[in-house]
């Protein structure tokens, strides 16, 4: 499962009001193989289902992933920062051994 902050829960349901989604919409949360650690984190949106998709809902955001992201991403929170040294999505992922400096790739 993965879990959101309530300041990626405004940010997520902000983003999806200015593009005029609908309630079909979700969060696609996948990892892609890349980035300087190996493995890169994915955020869209989307509202087509894809076969072995697993769905989980928190704060009223449907979050979806692929099996494959699910067995990296497992107990992963995504967290939304604006402050002056960064700004975006961050995972705080309990199964990476190491990530890279800007937070965007890991392994495990």
């Amino acid at each position: 499962m993965i879990t959101i902050t309530d300041k990626a829960k405004e940010k997520i349901a902000h983003l999806m009001q200015d593009s005029e989604m609908g309630s079909e919409y979700f969060l696609r949360v996948s990892v892609k193989g890349g980035g300087c650690s190996g493995l890169s984190y994915n955020l869209d949106f989307d509202n087509e289902e894809q076969k072995g998709d697993q769905f989980f809902e928190d704060k009223g955001i449907k979050i979806a992933l692929d099996m494959k992201s699910f067995l990296y991403l497992a107990g992963t929170e995504l967290d939304f920062t604006d402050g002056l040294n960064g700004k975006g999505f961050n995972f705080v992922n309990p199964n990476a051994s190491r990530t890279c400096g800007c937070g965007e790739s890991f392994s495990v």
